[in-house]
């Protein structure tokens, strides 16, 4: 007998220009909720969406038969039961792995003991799938699916690689967005400048945040982005530099600008830390622990200045 759970709540806002005018901070599930799911499979958007998240974070790269996939890594290892990169196996290839393999409750690692892989074999059927979900949740996804599969939820998007090797990828998600009518949902951002750039020409409608040289610019030396760029997404340090700072936050308000902050340190991922976080004053947080966020900013009270 199949368990229905309820049907996916509706976000607060379904838009780039109405997450940024919810007058709150917001939370984003990162990579799907990668310490409490397994990383960027549609059960941990899923649960995340339901969870009460506000922005769904992904990041997407091509497969050898050119599909945009949702994965972070540039080889499968990590999270699946597979070996080898992403650029070098079909969309058929991919589809076919267990991508919570090496999940934990602590981690996703090798080393544990069996028992603690408690999602392994759900993806190919050797153990039931949790309640409401089918082993089609625990693949690595394509992009349009899961674009298909949360219409309303804002969706922010990392196009993982470099200039110019990863700009068929940007042009696909470009393509992708475009046909999809989410042009209005989307936030697109790249580490790489020129990546980031190749993507605003081939959707200039499409909300795109600064890369890694014009962010470190800005944090640096007060460079402005190009007009309309209105989001920053920052860690809270970068190889050795405290990039949010009580000054860095005034000064994004100053400009107008939003900061959007990916924890790049467990120390961040928990009730104790994202409170910091929004004391701070940030307007985002991309969790790995999504429901603890969004619980957090629930009970949540501004600090008085």
């Amino acid at each position: 007998m199949t368990t229905l759970l309820p049907a996916l709540p509706a976000p607060a806002a379904s838009t780039v220009d109405g997450v940024l005018a919810l007058g709150r901070p917001v939370v984003l599930a990162h990579a799907a909720g990668e310490d409490a799911h397994p990383h960027s499979t549609p059960y941990g958007y899923a649960d995340s969406a339901r969870a009460g998240v506000d922005v769904l974070d992904l990041d997407v790269q091509l497969s050898s038969d050119g599909v945009l996939v949702v994965q972070h890594d540039d080889t499968v290892d990590r999270t699946t039961d597979g070996t080898g990169p992403i650029a070098g196996m079909t969309y058929a290839q991919l589809r076919k792995l267990d991508n919570a393999y090496w999940f934990t409750k602590e981690c996703t690692c090798t080393g544990r003991p069996k028992s603690a892989y408690v999602l392994r074999g759900m993806r190919t059927a050797k153990r039931a799938p949790l309640p409401g979900y089918s082993p089609e949740d625990f693949v690595i996804p394509r992009f349009d699916d899961i674009a298909k599969k949360f219409p309303k939820y804002v969706l922010n998007i990392e196009i993982k690689g470099e200039y110019p090797a990863a700009v068929p990828a940007a042009e696909e998600l470009a393509r992708i967005l475009v046909d999809l009518h989410r042009e209005s949902s989307a936030v697109v951002t790249a580490f790489d400048d020129q990546l980031a750039e190749a993507f605003h020409r081939a959707a200039p409608t499409v909300e795109i945040t600064p890369g890694l040289s014009a962010t470190t610019a800005y944090v640096l030396s007060h460079q402005l982005p190009v007009a309309g760029r209105r989001i920053l997404q920052v860690p809270p340090d970068y190889q050795g530099l405290q990039v949010l700072t009580p000054e860095l936050v005034a000064r994004t308000k100053a400009d107008g600008l939003t900061l959007w902050i990916w924890p790049n340190d467990s120390k961040w991922e928990n009730a104790e830390g994202y409170r910091k976080l929004l004391d701070l004053g940030v307007g985002g947080i991309n969790a790995a622990q999504p429901a603890i966020a969004v619980d957090t900013l629930g009970a949540w009270t501004p600090p008085t200045t």
